[in-house]
């Protein structure tokens, strides 16, 4: 059976909803972030980096979004739920699958960083001007940037149902969390089409369920 090594508040819900999307058995193992807001010591024991999200299944150790929603798609979509045929739409799948985590997660980590470099566990003293050092980050680069890419998806999902056409897929599992992450930090709040994006999954049995094995998420 699969294990999946779910780390609270991460990518790994991403696996869960994939997994509920294809009704595959699996179980959870699950880890609690520390104080610092990182994973703990025990997932390298699961894999080197210590990261999650990261499953088991059998023998195989397969780490990193990307790469387990492609195993879990080839290996356990037997009926084509959300396997695409058409070229286009493959190829587009295929571009958000990796845009997701090579192109918008860097920004918004980074905005993420740069937002609490005001806060513990900064010393207390560095405090004021690490607060405004991060705004000056955020103001003078990282939002123009995020803005750029908000853009660029807003119209995209304006002239299409799913990221890769009419039909759901895993780039749209992919996209999940960081379209998330940036509503969440305030960069969506003017994009419709986003905002019906987030909608629709929302309202999916799957993303339902993955959230009562999961735990809500709350991003900041």
């Amino acid at each position: 059976m699969i294990t999946v090594h779910h780390l609270n508040n991460s990518r790994s819900q991403r696996i869960l909803w994939m997994l509920e999307e294809l009704e595959i058995p699996y179980q959870i193992k699950r880890y609690q972030r520390e104080t610092t807001m990182l994973a703990p010591e025990s997932l390298k024991k699961v894999h080197p980096l210590g990261k999650s999200p990261v499953i088991t299944d059998e023998n195989r150790v397969v780490a990193e979004s990307g790469a387990i929603l492609e195993y879990l798609e080839e290996r356990y979509d037997a009926e084509g739920r959300l396997k695409l045929v058409d070229e286009d739409e493959r190829l587009q799948s295929r571009y958000w699958l990796h845009y997701a985590e090579g192109s918008l997660m860097p920004l918004l980590v980074m905005k993420l960083i740069f937002s609490r470099m005001g806060k513990p566990p900064v010393p207390w003293l560095l405090r004021p001007v690490g607060s405004a050092f991060g705004k000056g980050v955020q103001k003078g680069y990282l939002d123009k940037q995020l803005a750029t890419h908000r853009d660029y998806i807003e119209q995209h999902l304006s002239s299409h149902e799913w990221f890769a056409g009419p039909r759901f897929s895993i780039a749209d599992v992919q996209m999940s969390f960081p379209l998330q992450a940036l509503s969440a930090r305030g960069g969506a709040a003017s994009s419709p089409a986003i905002q019906a994006w987030l909608g629709k999954v929302q309202m999916r049995a799957a993303w339902q369920r993955a959230l009562k094995q999961g735990g809500e998420l709350t991003l900041e």
